[in-house]
């Protein structure tokens, strides 16, 4: 089956996607440059987390300037895994997690869903405690409360994302101007050797501990939580279908990742030259704690304002990679799951399943613990990488997703290459972390093996799962069409006549701008009689500013959603099924129920996502609200799976 028959009930990222024209072919090729920039922007800063920092300070203050190539390389890794995330958006019109989705069978989703949503999990701890950190060196916050701070962050990122993607995205740039002009100054007073640093690009080794170092390093760039990201955020612009636009949009996009990267690269190696020319010239070897190197930065250089700028770029760091981790929670739980829960209510369980892990190693282990913590992040996303890379080119190498935009043999074969590289080598970190653990805790090392042991070898079955999938896929849909084929030839269903009902004559029907508009719509036709019918379309914007002021707030939800049931009823009436809309606003099911009332409607069609129980609280399913407030019948069409 190709990707186009199969329907995905939310599209990624739905408040935004496409929500951003692209120029047309005749402009010239800034217009497009312009038009297309801003994914891979949001994207690099998950390649300048305060998660990386620890690595960088180490690998200057030990090693001077020899390990930049280390950078360069995984800088080069990133840019070609993310272009192939963003050809998966663009050609395939899925983000990663949706395709996931698609192909695979529940029992690998789960784990693969629970992976990722871990690993997202870490990437905000090391955000979490990066911005707490920021907070502590500069106004003197005690650790603890400046994590609790951090939760204010999810009503930030809430009220930002009413302003649509360009906004969010000018936001995130202006935090990473903010980290390079404080990185500008810091190099300003360091002074390095340019000599020196260019040597660094000469790959070497200088001992065990520098490719130990190294390692993490490379583990530490490419975060899979950014694949998801950028697979989404490539489809918040309005392409065109016909192979032209779409072959611009990944050559521009692509254009676009190599750019925004290497300004992650810029920033990632001004903080080891830093630590290079600052603490390694002055024989502080050991510096890899953040706190430790902004301690020293004053005393050494003999200005104050290098610590703030130090500690400015930290904060800003901690804050650009917090808004596109919480859009990375909210795309893995709609594409692995196909639900949607109300986005300020993802966004903050992303935030509390962070917060929580930090407050409690604060409380007991005391605020020197934010190091092991930032280490334990790393080695979590270490652990999920692969299960992102893997299925990623499988995708993007696959005829049926990406149709004639496949990559070709030679790139494949590159990604493979550094699949297995980051593979090997996040593989040698792990089982480094374990053995160290195993080292230091040995009165509990039976519990470290009795569960990491099964664990390992769970998530190894796992991943050659994923590996040999396609050949599987294949030799399954050969069995299956077989069997199906031998079925039909022996049976069939035997036909009964019914006579035709009264057609009902006023039909509302309740959309949600899910995906299933289709579907419900298609319903509606169904059953309907053209020459007697009158449809509804009805909707409700539960924006904030809609709920308190009604449809006096007019603002830009309100006015999008009206166009959506506008654009819906033509379509119907150009069809012969004459239709009128109805905009709600505020609480969904009252407001349906009224607006049911007042056309008088005799049947109501609504979607079913198939919660029950608490679910019904999560999802805001409105269906009961709405059948006790009418006399209309209520048909409910199942929408799971569809």
């Amino acid at each position: 089956m190709k990707n186009s028959e199969k329907p995905q009930k939310y599209k990624s990222l739905a408040e935004v996607h496409e929500s951003v024209p692209m120029p047309s072919r005749n402009k010239p090729w800034w217009r497009h440059w312009l038009a297309v920039t801003g994914p891979a922007i949001m994207v690099s800063v998950g390649y300048m987390d305060p998660g990386n920092w620890a690595t960088d300070l180490a690998g200057g203050s030990r090693y001077n300037y020899a390990l930049i190539w280390v950078l360069l390389m995984s800088n080069l890794m990133a840019i070609l895994l993310q272009s192939l995330a963003a050809r998966l958006g663009i050609a395939g019109r899925r983000d990663l997690a949706q395709a996931c989705h698609e192909e695979y069978p529940a029992w690998v989703n789960i784990p693969l869903y629970i992976l990722a949503e871990i690993a997202i999990t870490a990437t905000d701890l090391a955000e979490v405690l990066g911005s707490a950190i920021a907070l502590q060196l500069l106004f003197g916050l005690p650790l603890l409360y400046g994590v609790m701070l951090t939760a204010l962050d999810t009503l930030l990122l809430l009220l930002m994302s009413h302003w649509g993607i360009r906004k969010l995205e000018g936001v995130v740039m202006a935090l990473v101007g903010t980290i390079g002009v404080a990185f500008v100054i810091e190099l300003f007073l360091g002074k390095p050797e340019w000599g020196g640093i260019a040597q660094g690009f000469v790959p070497t080794l200088p001992d065990s501990t520098a490719l130990y170092i190294a390692i993490g390093i490379l583990g530490a760039t490419v975060m899979p939580h950014n694949l998801y990201l950028h697979s989404s955020l490539a489809q918040t612009r309005k392409i065109g279908r016909n192979k032209h636009d779409i072959k611009s949009a990944i050559r521009w996009n692509t254009i676009d990742s190599a750019v925004s990267l290497n300004l992650a690269f810029f920033v990632n190696a001004a903080i080891l030259v830093m630590a290079a020319s600052v603490f390694y010239r002055n024989g502080y070897f050991e510096v890899a704690e953040i706190q430790d190197a902004h301690r020293l930065l004053e005393p050494i250089l003999g200005a104050k304002i290098a610590p703030i700028a130090f500690a400015i770029a930290l904060l800003a760091s901690g804050q650009s990679s917090t808004i596109t981790g919480t859009l990375a929670g909210q795309i893995v739980m709609e594409g692995y799951l196909n639900l949607r829960i109300r986005p300020w209510l993802r966004r903050l369980l992303t935030r509390l399943l962070a917060i929580v892990p930090a407050i409690i190693a604060i409380m007991y282990f005391g605020e020197d613990s934010t190091g092991e913590l930032l280490v334990l992040s790393q080695v979590v996303l270490s652990l999920q990488l692969p299960f992102a890379i893997i299925p990623l080119i499988h995708f993007v190498s696959d005829r049926r997703r990406v149709g004639d935009f496949t990559i070709a043999r030679w790139v494949q074969g590159l990604a493979w290459l550094v699949a297995g590289i980051i593979l090997a080598l996040n593989i040698k970190l792990v089982l480094d972390e374990i053995s160290k653990w195993l080292t230091e805790s040995a009165s509990t090392a039976w519990l470290i093996r009795s569960t990491m042991i099964p664990l390992l070898g769970a998530l190894a079955l796992l991943i050659i799962y994923v590996t040999l999938h396609p050949w599987l896929r294949q030799k399954f849909e050969k069995a299956r069409a077989t069997t199906e084929t031998d079925m039909h030839r022996r049976a069939s269903l035997p036909q009964t006549a019914f006579a035709t009902p009264q057609p009902y004559r006023r039909v509302a029907i309740a959309l949600d701008f899910s995906g299933s508009e289709k579907r419900l719509l298609s319903e509606a036709v169904r059953i309907s009689d053209q020459q007697h019918v009158q449809l509804f379309l009805m909707h409700v914007t539960e924006s904030p500013a809609a709920r308190i002021l009604g449809q006096n707030a007019a603002d830009r939800e309100i006015r999008t959603d009206h166009q959506k049931l506008v654009d819906l009823a033509q379509i119907l009436t150009e069809m012969g099924f004459p239709a009128e809309v109805r905009l709600g606003a505020g609480d969904p099911a009252p407001e349906l129920a009224k607006i049911i009332n007042d056309v008088n409607a005799d049947l109501v069609i609504m979607g079913g996502h198939g919660h029950t129980g608490v679910s019904d609280l999560v999802y805001g399913t409105t269906i009961n609200g709405v059948r006790h407030r009418v006399q209309a019948s209520v048909l409910v069409v199942p929408l799971d799976g569809g």
